[in-house]
């Protein structure tokens, strides 16, 4: 009886953590409703698409899709390497 109530619990997260999370079609989609994202700051691109705080989540527990927000906001391979190592 544990064992079903650990493993429920368990994918009841996993669900809950899969309807807060954005697709990458969904991050591409606020991408492209703003223009100029070239002369904005990583925050400022983060902010005005709404993804700052997706980001922020995935800062934390995925690692990969952050770093693929960062490349879909068009932010050079320099500064989203030194973004991701600020956070290990």
């Amino acid at each position: 009886m544990f064992f079903l109530s650990t493993t429920t619990a368990y994918f009841n997260t996993l669900a809950k953590d899969k309807r807060n999370r954005m697709t990458e079609k969904k991050i591409i989609a606020a991408i492209n409703k703003v223009d100029g994202l070239g002369g904005m700051t990583v925050n400022e691109r983060l902010y005005v698409t709404g993804l700052l705080k997706e980001f922020d989540k995935s800062l934390k527990s995925d690692k990969e899709k952050a770093k693929r927000i960062l490349e879909l906001l068009q932010v050079d391979g320099v500064s989203i390497d030194a973004i991701l190592r600020k956070t290990t």
